[in-house]
């Protein structure tokens, strides 16, 4: 391991628990470069966990080695995993928060981590980030190769993951995100849809699609291609999770 190590947590920032995770692999690895990928996730929301991790990962360099804690089930006997992919390692619970990188990757290799080798002495039942991934993460920065870190599996636990559905004339397209903005991220990519003609309601209502947000006026919605490449609905200076609902029906016409 060579590159950064990547947190990815809902634990906010108001207290300790991020600092300390890198406190216990700053004490193995003084010389880790750590990176706050975010600590915004809304608590226990493991789908948008694994959007913000899935549309990240491919920024950073090879080598790089995510830490992922957002874990309903901490102290359960879910297990811990290790994913290996082309070029990264990924660390964090199997509760499905690796369900998008387990779909677009043909090739990785899954572990269980060997839970007792990795915790700190007298570990907390409820803090595994601190007792758990930031040791096995030290660990892995230390040499250790992925292959000892536990076992091999390959019937991960997989969220239900939302997908465009064929409707008459075209497609019916979920909502993956609601990011801060209001702007609702959809499931629909460039290979989904038309390269052009295709026509966008959102609750019934036909909005244009547009470049980028300013071409239409203040206050009106629209549907563009967002930056992460999945068609977004948003409202110009204005929030379309307000206007619409998180989760309005969306449909792309062709």
């Amino acid at each position: 391991m060579k590159g950064p190590v990547v947190l990815l947590t809902d634990f906010g920032l108001a207290d300790h628990y991020v600092g300390v995770m890198k406190g216990v692999i700053l004490s193995r690895v003084p010389e880790a470069v750590l990176v706050d990928l975010t600590h915004e996730i809304p608590p226990q929301d493991v789908r948008t966990a694994a959007y913000e991790l899935w549309v990240s990962y491919r920024y950073f360099p090879q080598g790089s080695l995510f830490v992922c804690v957002v874990d309903p089930g901490v102290g359960t006997e879910r297990r811990a995993l290790l994913l290996e992919t082309e070029g990264y390692l990924f660390l964090g619970p199997d509760n499905g928060l690796f369900t998008p990188l387990f779909l677009s990757h043909r090739h990785f290799k899954l572990y269980a981590l060997e839970v007792e080798r990795f915790l700190l002495p007298e570990p907390s039942r409820t803090f595994h980030g601190r007792d758990l991934f930031a040791p096995a993460a030290a660990a892995l920065l230390s040499g250790l190769p992925p292959e000892e870190c536990g076992s091999r599996v390959s019937d991960p636990v997989l969220l239900l993951w939302p997908r465009p559905e064929p409707r008459p004339g075209g497609l019916k397209v979920p909502v993956l995100r609601v990011d801060r903005f209001g702007n609702l991220i959809t499931a629909a990519t460039r290979e989904h849809l038309p390269e052009r003609g295709f026509r966008v309601l959102v609750a019934g209502r036909e909005i244009p699609f547009a470049g980028t947000y300013a071409e239409v006026p203040e206050g009106h919605p629209l549907a563009l291609w967002g930056s992460d490449g999945f068609l977004e609905i948003a409202v110009n200076r204005g929030s379309a999770a307000e206007v619409f609902g998180p989760e309005p029906e969306i449909l792309v016409l062709f």
